[in-house]
């Protein structure tokens, strides 16, 4: 799904959601000189993979949070962890680097990828902000619309506290 696919998605299944668009921003220093009306829930969006390249991971974290590999591995049972490449991200959920979104697993046909949320979006935030498969925009989604939308297409989602 593009961007435009995703919006369509969205409306077809009655799920609330906001759009912001701007400019391309390919990292979250970027994305802080945009005026955004929730920055409280700008999401930040790793993609990562175990040391065998069997299993791959998106970490949603706020922002401005940092993610210890390390202890995200400790703390989940994991393999050793490291960053996916870009041929990694357009083979599997048809992304390019700047542009990684739980939305990008509409793409993966062979549920390669685990979605992994930090609490804070459904504790604190209420809402989480992500890029519609396009780094040019954000989606404002509540973040049980975004966990039933990744569980209903069949990936594994967990929310944790990271």
């Amino acid at each position: 799904m593009n961007k435009k696919e995703i919006y369509e998605y969205l409306k077809e299944k009655n799920i609330w959601h906001e759009i912001t668009e701007h400019k391309a921003v390919y990292n979250m220093e970027e994305l802080s000189e945009i005026d955004m009306p929730y920055p409280e829930a700008d999401a930040k969006n790793l993609f990562i993979r175990d040391d065998k390249k069997k299993n791959y991971y998106i970490i949603t974290v706020k922002g401005d949070k940092k993610v210890n590999l390390k202890e995200f591995r400790k703390n989940n049972d994991t393999r050793p962890l490291t960053f996916a490449s870009e041929s990694n991200l357009m083979d599997i959920m048809k992304l390019i680097p700047g542009a990684v979104t739980p939305l990008g697993l509409l793409n993966d046909d062979e549920l390669k990828v685990q979605l992994y949320l930090d609490r804070y979006f459904i504790n604190d935030a209420h809402i989480v902000g992500v890029h519609p498969n396009d780094n040019t925009a954000t989606v404002w989604l509540k973040p049980e619309d975004l966990i039933s939308i990744i569980k209903e297409h069949g990936n594994l989602v967990k929310v944790i506290d990271i």
